[in-house]
C-alpha cells in the first residue's frame, strides 16, 4: 500500500470511531454527566459490536448496525445537542485518546509486520471475519470449522470496523492496538478524575511502567530486548505479562484487546459506587446496562475475564446494597443492581448455545511461585500498599499471623499478598483504592492456590491462569496504587500547584519524547518497519507469497485452500493468515487445543495434505473431501513435500516468483 493510502486508511478508522462516539455521547449526558463523554469511546465500540454481532448472526451485512448511530446522530443534532460551546468543553477527553492512540500507532509503524508470536493467528481470524462477516466465524485453520470453539469477539469489533471504514485487513491489524490503547487510556483518565482532584493523569502510568523483572534482568547483564521478554517469563514456567510489554510485543490478541472493556468496567463499578444514591432511576438502568454489556461481552473478548470480573461486579453490587440497607432503603432501589448478571448472560445468549469448548475444572497450585520471583513481578504494588498500610502495621502487628498459615502450606508469594490485604479489610472505611487493592490481592492469592485446568501439560500447568490473570490484576493494582499516591501527592503542602503555562510545557515535552523513544529502541526484531501494512514485509523476504496472498486476497466468495502443514509459532499456515481463506490445517496445536481430537483429525488431515502434494492419484478426490477449491505451491510446500500434481482435475490461475496457486475444475 501507498503512504497516501495508509493515511487515509488512519482517517477512514479514525471517522467511524469518532462517529460511533459522537452519536453516543449525549445520551449518556444526563447520567454520567462530565464523564460522558470518556465513557462514549468504550460505549460505543461495544454498541457497536452487539449489533454487528447480531447482525452477522442472522446474516445481514454488517454495515446495517450503523443505522441506530445515525438515527442517533441525527436525533442529537434536531435536538441541538451538539453545540461548540460544549463541545470545546471535551477536548482534554480528545487529546488523551489521540495522544495515545498516535503513540501506539508510532510503535505499529515502527513494528508492522504480521510475522511471529501470535500474530499469524490474531491476523487470520481478522481477517476471516472480514472476509465473511458471519456468526460464528470460519475458522481460517481448519476448513469445515468455526470459531465457535475460541472467545473471538475481539477479532469480530475490529473486524466490522474494518469493513465499515473500507481498510484492509493488513493495515486493520496495526490499527487495533492503538484505539484498544486510545480507548482505554481516556477511560483510566477518567477514573483517574474520578478518584483524584488533583494527578489525575498517574493511573495512566499503569500504561508506561515495566515490572521490577525488568530492572533486575538489565542489571544482571541482560539485554534490552531480552530483558523485556525475559521480564514476562519471570515465574517459572508462567507467562506475566504487563501493559507495556503486551503493547509494544504488538499481538492482537484476546488478552490485550480486552484491556478497554476491563478499564471500561472498572470506570462504571466506580461511578455506581459513589454517585448511586443520587442517580435517577432512568439513570440507574442506564449504567447498570452498560456494565451489563461490557461483562456480557468478557465471555466472547477474553473468557478469563469474566471469571475476575463477575464476582467483583456482585461484591461492588453488595457493597452499595449494604450502604442502602443501613440507610433503610427497600429492595426496589437495588433492582437495576440485581438485573446486572442476568442481562449479562442474555444479551450474547446465542454464543453460549453455539460454544462448543469447555475447561478442564479448577485445581490446587501444587508448586506455587517462587517468592523471589513474585516480587519481582509484583513488587512495586507490594511496597506502595505497605508504605501506606505502615502506620496501620504498627498499630496491630498481630495482623501479620496471616502469613503463617500460607508460609507453612508452601505458598510463602500468597503469604505476601496477605499481608496488605489483611490490614486493607481491617480499615474502618474503605476508600475506593482501597477496594480496589483489595480486588487486586485477593487475585494474586488465588492464582497462588488454585488454577484452571487445560492441555498445557504437566510443567506448563498453570501458563495460562497467571498469563490471563495477571494482566487484569496489573490494571486493578495499578490503578489501585498510582490513586493512592496521587491522593497522597494532592494534600496541602505536599507539591506544589505548578502554573499552567509550565505544566502545559512540561507535558508536551513528555509526549514528545514518547513519541521518539519507539525510534530509538529495537522494536521491529529486524523484520520491516515505516509502514502500516503487515504485509509490506513480505515484498522482500519471500517475493513468492507477497504475488500469491495478493491474489489470493482479492478473491471474494467461499474459498477452501490447501497450503503445506508444519509447526505452530512458523512460517507454515500463513497463506491462510495473510488472506482469511480456510485451510484444510493450519496450525495443528492451536486447533488440539481448541477442538480436540475427538474425530482422528490431528493424523488424518496432515496425511491428506500431504497425499494432496504427493500422490496426483488422490489430489482431486483429497481436495473434495474437504471442499478445497485452491491449491497453493510456494516454497514451504515445496520444501515439505515431494511435490507431484495431475495433469487433470485442477488448473493454474496464478504464478510468479516460483509460487503457483491452481484451482480445482469444475
Amino acid at each position: 500500500m501507498t503512504p497516501e493510502s495508509q493515511v487515509l486508511s488512519v482517517a477512514s478508522w479514525l471517522l467511524v470511531v469518532t462517529f460511533l462516539q459522537l452519536a453516543l455521547y449525549p445520551s449518556l449526558k444526563k447520567c454520567l454527566k462530565q464523564y460522558a463523554f470518556p465513557a462514549s469511546f468504550a460505549a460505543s465500540l461495544l454498541l457497536f459490536t452487539i449489533l454487528t454481532w447480531y447482525c452477522g448472526l442472522a446474516r445481514f451485512p454488517v454495515q446495517f448496525a450503523l443505522v441506530p448511530f445515525v438515527l442517533l446522530f441525527a436525533y442529537h443534532l434536531y435536538r441541538r445537542n451538539y453545540t461548540w460551546v460544549e463541545l470545546k468543553k471535551e477536548w482534554r477527553w480528545e487529546l488523551i485518546f489521540l495522544i495515545f492512540f498516535s503513540l501506539m500507532l508510532t510503535v505499529r509503524f515502527v513494528n508492522p509486520t504480521i510475522s511471529y508470536a501470535e500474530k499469524f493467528m490474531d491476523h487470520a481470524f481478522l481477517a476471516s471475519i472480514m472476509r465473511n462477516p458471519v456468526v460464528p466465524p470460519l475458522d481460517p485453520w481448519f476448513a469445515g470449522g468455526t470459531m465457535d470453539v475460541y472467545y473471538y469477539l475481539g477479532y469480530w469489533i475490529f473486524g466490522c470496523l474494518g469493513i465499515v471504514s473500507g481498510v484492509p485487513s493488513n493495515v486493520a491489524f496495526n490499527l487495533s492496538l492503538p484505539t484498544v490503547l486510545g480507548v482505554a487510556a481516556v477511560t483510566v483518565y477518567a477514573i483517574g478524575t474520578l478518584l483524584l482532584n488533583r494527578f489525575r493523569w498517574l493511573p495512566l502510568l499503569l500504561f508506561f511502567i515495566p515490572n521490577p523483572s525488568l530492572f533486575y534482568q538489565l542489571i544482571t547483564g541482560s539485554s534490552i530486548s531480552s530483558a523485556l521478554w525475559n521480564s514476562t517469563r519471570t515465574i517459572t514456567n508462567t507467562i506475566n505479562e504487563y501493559p507495556l510489554f503486551s503493547f509494544t510485543w504488538g499481538d492482537l490478541h484476546a488478552h490485550v484487546i480486552s484491556i478497554f472493556n476491563q478499564v471500561l468496567l472498572i470506570f462504571l463499578l466506580i461511578y455506581l459506587y459513589k454517585f448511586w444514591d443520587t442517580l435517577e432511576s432512568r439513570g440507574r438502568w442506564l449504567i447498570c446496562g452498560l456494565a451489563a454489556l461490557s461483562l456480557g461481552s468478557m465471555p466472547l473478548i477474553n473468557t478469563w475475564d469474566v471469571l475476575i470480573y463477575a464476582p467483583i461486579t456482585v461484591l461492588v453490587a453488595v457493597l452499595i446494597i449494604w450502604q442502602g440497607w443501613k440507610k433503610g432503603q427497600g429492595i426496589s432501589s437495588w433492582s437495576q443492581l440485581i438485573a446486572v448478571p442476568p442481562l449479562a448472560i442474555i444479551i450474547y445468549l446465542p454464543f453460549y448455545q453455539m460454544l462448543t469448548t469447555s475447561t478442564g475444572g479448577i485445581a490446587i497450585v501444587r508448586t506455587p511461585s517462587d517468592p523471589f520471583q513474585f516480587l519481582l513481578v509484583n513488587g512495586w504494588f507490594i511496597a506502595i500498599f505497605l508504605l501506606f498500610l505502615l502506620k496501620d502495621i504498627r498499630g496491630r502487628p498481630y495482623l501479620l499471623l496471616v502469613a503463617v498459615p500460607f508460609v507453612l502450606a508452601g505458598y510463602t508469594a500468597a503469604a505476601i499478598a496477605a499481608i496488605p490485604l489483611i490490614y486493607f479489610l481491617a480499615k474502618k472505611e474503605h476508600s475506593v483504592p482501597d477496594l480496589l487493592a483489595i480486588f487486586g490481592l485477593a487475585l494474586l492469592i488465588l492464582v497462588e492456590l488454585f488454577y484452571l485446568k487445560d492441555n498445557m501439560g504437566d510443567t506448563y500447568f498453570r501458563m495460562n491462569t497467571v498469563f490471563k490473570c495477571y494482566v487484569p490484576a496489573w490494571i486493578i493494582l495499578g490503578i489501585s496504587s498510582l490513586s493512592m499516591i496521587g491522593a497522597w501527592l494532592s494534600r496541602p503542602g505536599r507539591v506544589p500547584v505548578m502554573p499552567a503555562r509550565k505544566s502545559t510545557a512540561l507535558a508536551i515535552l513528555v509526549v514528545g519524547l514518547l513519541f521518539v523513544v519507539p525510534f530509538l529502541v529495537p522494536l521491529d526484531l529486524n523484520y520491516g518497519s515505516r509502514t502500516l501494512d503487515g504485509l509490506a514485509y513480505l515484498d522482500s523476504s519471500h517475493p513468492g507469497d507477497a504475488g500469491g496472498a495478493a491474489y489470493l486476497r482479492n478473491l471474494t466468495g467461499n474459498e477452501i485452500l490447501v497450503e503445506a502443514v508444519g509447526g505452530d509459532y512458523t512460517y507454515y499456515s500463513r497463506i491462510s493468515s495473510f488472506t482469511g481463506i480456510p485451510a484444510v490445517l493450519g496450525e495443528p496445536f492451536h486447533e488440539d487445543m481448541w477442538r480436540g481430537d475427538t474425530t482422528g483429525w490431528y493424523s488424518t488431515r496432515p496425511a491428506d495434505v500431504r497425499s494432496i502434494y504427493e500422490n496426483p492419484d488422490q489430489t482431486v478426490a483429497l481436495m473434495k473431501k474437504y471442499n478445497a477449491t485452491l491449491l497453493y505451491v510456494g516454497d514451504e510446500e515445496k520444501e515439505t513435500y515431494n511435490v507431484s500434481l495431475p495433469s487433470t482435475g485442477i488448473e493454474r490461475v496464478y504464478s510468479g516468483q516460483g509460487t503457483d496457486i491452481y484451482r480445482l475444475a469444475e
